[in-house]
């Protein structure tokens, strides 16, 4: 299979052989008479054109010959003969070929052809500097490109690998409080599988995509809440408070509810009095703060706070996706707070 031309590579070759080509006309345009530049100058066009296709043939085709350390290179070493003689001998040839159509203007007749390609050399030997800086300037560019693609992919990667976990966790976990609705044959059960259908239907169509508006977000949250609320009774108090300035501001899809889940598993199924979820919402001049208390077991016992799956996911996400964010739990007495805050601006 051919390999394609790439088309960015044919471009720096025309455009460095033009840099070059400007650059010599000035050289010539200071260095001699007004009655010969015009002619220099298009005469250089000639030399241009050939020594482009010359470096073209040694940088992309001969120089990849060779194999460090340098072994078995024989093949490489003739080749690059080979080259040496088309820059100087070859030069000088094709200059004289031109001069024989008469379109190449000979500004110095008497000049014998060996001395022609000494000083035709020199004009080579710039343009072959010139060029390998402005490559090895080129190869630089797009080598930092490549890293960085490698970089997206990499993190598109992981964060799809992430939601693959968080998804599956979020609904077993809503499906294990269906399964108890049903189990005891609750009438609420056909309404929770209802609600869970919605979410189904946002995870499946919604969070295949980067960003989704925060009303959407806030949507999917309502009906989580509205599900956890089926298995409890009016004990269980669940309020919900939002400031948002903008209902269209873009967020990564189910950023948010971990925390609201793990008010629910980890802290209200674990309450045996008074269990209660507040959750603060504000998002003002694209800054987002998320601040959801919950009630825990009481203890007497010192403990330290383990996150569990859901709070390990929703950290890496955000180090994925944001530059200027903050998100801490801390539990005292008999209450788990747990507080985010983004710069919506700083995604990466």
């Amino acid at each position: 299979m051919k390999k394609a031309i790439d088309s960015k590579l044919i471009k720096l070759y025309l455009y460095t052989g033009l840099g070059y080509w400007v650059l010599y006309s000035l050289g010539e345009f200071f260095g001699y008479e007004e009655v010969t530049i015009v002619r220099r100058i298009i005469n250089s066009i000639f030399l241009v054109s050939y020594l482009t296709v010359l470096n073209y043939i040694l940088f992309e085709k001969i120089l990849r010959f060779f194999k460090w350390p340098c072994k078995n290179n024989h093949r490489a070493f003739f080749f690059l003969l080979i080259a040496i003689l088309f820059y100087t001998f070859g030069l000088a040839g094709w200059r004289q070929l031109w001069i024989e159509l008469g379109v190449y203007k000979n500004l110095v007749p008497n000049l014998s052809f060996l001395k022609g390609v000494l000083v035709h050399s020199q004009f080579g030997v710039p343009y072959i500097i010139f060029f390998a800086i402005v490559r090895n300037i080129y190869n630089n560019i797009r080598l930092r490109e490549k890293n960085s693609q490698l970089r997206m992919e990499k993190k598109e990667a992981e964060l799809n690998y992430l939601k693959a976990q968080t998804n599956p966790h979020f609904l077993f976990n809503t499906l294990n409080n269906i399964y108890s609705l049903a189990r005891d044959k609750n009438e609420l059960a056909s309404e929770s599988i209802l609600r869970l259908s919605k979410i189904l239907r946002f995870m499946l169509y919604d969070t295949g995509n980067n960003f989704i508006a925060i009303d959407d977000e806030l949507k999917i949250i309502t009906d989580y809440i509205s599900l956890e609320k089926l298995r409890y009774d009016d004990t269980l108090i669940v309020t919900l408070n939002t400031d948002i300035e903008n209902s269209k501001q873009p967020l990564p899809p189910l950023l948010l509810i971990p925390l609201v889940e793990n008010a629910f598993k980890h802290g209200v199924s674990e309450t045996r009095n008074k269990p209660f979820v507040d959750i603060y919402l504000i998002v003002k001049q694209q800054e987002l703060l998320l601040i959801v208390n919950n009630s825990i077991e009481e203890t007497t016992a010192t403990q330290d706070v383990k996150e569990n799956i859901g709070l390990s996911n929703l950290r890496r996400q955000l180090a994925l996706l944001f530059k200027d964010y903050d998100l801490s739990v801390e539990q005292e007495n008999a209450v788990f707070t747990s507080t985010l805050r983004i710069n919506l601006a700083s995604n990466v």
